[in-house]
Parts: structure tokens; sequence; C-alpha cells
């Protein structure tokens, strides 16, 4: 009888410590805000504070909006468990089983409890990707092929194409169309600052509006998925139960930011309009106007008065 051998990994396998992509954006925004900072001195009159506010509140939308495009955070479950470590084999491990669901894919978590057992490390951190249609089954296919352990095939399984769960189809709609809603939030983000910088304050404050509104319409197609038929993840007599994570509660938070901002800046703008414009610092380009205006209809006078002088 032949014996048995199992697949292992054939080089050094790193785990996964973060997202590069998360960390380039918050730098890029860290460095943003100290630019802020730093010229802030240089702005006169007693509304420093209040553009310093605005500045780095609008930062913080925009960040929220790209960061949470590449987090794998949107919905989380974790679960302690015993059980079998690979294929073909009786050998038990107790490890921490890990699910996180982003709106590019999928990533499955697997760390023992301790970590070395089986005389192996156990700590395991893979991604299934579901960018395209068959991409989530063409990583599943090479996790298959690399002989990935057993706990994270079972739970990746649950998630291909032809699964009896019909997750795949379900995830995939709604983060797709989560993902648009959310890029069209930024745009509207984009359009919102550069109004800001322009005599049309009341368009700036609809685009803000139209931001909130994106981003919580983008939340409600994710919860959609919700809807579709339960499928547990059994480990032995534990199941594996989801929650809505990190990322998603914070673009709950920065919607309801923006909608307040903009309900706020909409209600002053209608009762008491030259207060926003003199916040948003157009006050001196009104007085500048106004002195214009007086300038010239004074010289008209005058050549009037000069006019008439002559002619008599």
């Amino acid at each position: 009888m032949q014996t048995a051998v199992f697949p292992f990994y054939t080089l050094w396998r790193t785990p996964f410590l973060f997202d590069t992509i998360i960390v380039q954006i918050i730098i890029i925004c860290l460095v943003t805000a100290a630019t802020f900072i730093i010229i802030l001195p240089g702005i006169r009159g007693k509304l420093r504070t209040f553009w310093l506010v605005r500045m780095l509140t609008s930062l913080y939308i925009g960040a929220v909006i790209i960061a949470v495009n590449f987090t794998r955070d949107w919905e989380v479950g974790t679960i302690n468990t015993t059980t079998v470590y690979k294929s073909f084999s009786n050998s038990m491990v107790n490890a921490s089983i890990g699910l996180w669901i982003g709106l590019r894919g999928v990533n499955i978590t697997l760390a023992g409890n301790p970590v070395n057992q089986l005389n192996e490390t156990i700590n395991y951190n893979e991604r299934f990707s579901w960018e395209s249609r068959i991409q989530y089954d063409i990583d599943y296919r090479e996790g298959l092929e690399r002989g990935l352990p057993s706990p994270v095939l079972y739970v990746a399984e649950k998630f291909i194409s032809n699964s009896p769960c019909r997750l795949h189809h379900q995830y995939c709609l709604s983060t797709y169309y989560s993902s648009a809603i959310m890029w069209a939030a930024f745009c509207s983000w984009i359009l919102s600052n550069v109004l800001f910088c322009m005599p049309f304050l009341v368009y700036g404050i609809y685009m803000l509006f139209v931001t909130a509104v994106c981003i919580i319409v983008s939340l409600v197609s994710f919860a959609t998925v919700r809807q579709a038929p339960e499928c547990n993840i059994h480990f032995g007599n534990t199941v594996l139960h989801t929650t809505f994570g990190l990322s998603f509660w914070l673009s709950f938070a920065t919607g309801l930011l923006c909608l307040i901002i903009s309900i706020i800046l909409l209600t002053i703008h209608m009762t008491r309009p030259n207060v926003v414009r003199r916040l948003f610092s157009f006050k001196d380009n009104d007085d500048l106007c106004n002195k214009t205006h007086k300038e010239e209809d004074s010289s008209t006078e005058d050549n009037k008065t000069d006019t008439v002088s002559q002619m008599l």
C-alpha cells in the first residue's frame, strides 16, 4: 500500500499583516493634513480655525470613501473550534477561524491556538477575489492545487459559483453595486469641494447631500446580501456567524456626517445666506463688488455733472 503524501507549501509563507493600499491612503491623508496645519498661520482672518476644521473634515470624508473600497471588514465573523487540519487525515487542531468579507473579495484566516501545532506554524490568511465573475473559482482551484488546510477550503467552498448555498451570486452582485455607488459618492465629494471654492455654495451643499445619499444607498445595497438563503458554516457543534464590520459602520457614520452637515448648511443658507458666505470667506469678494459698483455709480454721476456744466 502506497504511503499517503499530504501537500505542503514549498516556501515559507508570510502571514497577512495589513493591506498596503490602505497604508498608502493613510499616509497620503496624513501628509495632506500636516500640510493644512503648516499653512494655517499664513491664513488671515478670524475664521482660520473653521477653515482648518472644514479641510480636515472634508479630507476625512474623502479618505473613508476611498479606503472602504479596499478594506476587507465589511462583514466579519470568527469562531474558536477544534477541527480537522488536513484532508484525508485524522489530525485535529485547536484554531481560530475567521471570515472577512469586503467589496473586492473574501479573506479566510486560520490561526492555531497556539500557533505551533503538529510541528507546523498554523497561521494562514487566504484571499479569494470576486472582481470578475470567474476569478473566485480560479482562486479556489489554485487553493486546491496548493493544498490549503481543510477549514480554509471548507469555508471558501461555500462561496464558489456552483455551491448550493448560492452565496457567490448574491455577494458579487451586492458588492459590485456597493463599490460602484461608493465611487459615485467620491465623485460627488470632489464636486462639492470644487463648488465650495467658488461662489456657488448652494450647489456645493447639494453635492454634499448627494454624497451622503450615495454612501447610504451603497450600504443598503451591501445589506441586501442578508436576504440571501441562510447557509450555515458548521465546525462540529459551532456555527460561524457574521456581522457587519468596522468598514460598514465607518461608512454609515461618514454618510450620516455628510447628511447632517449638508442639512445644517442648507438651513442656514435658506435663512441667513450671508452667514454661509462669510463662513466660506466670500465676504470680502462681496464687499469688493459692492465697492466697485459704488465707484462706477459715482463716476457716472460725476460724468453727468460735468456734461451738464459744459452744456450750461
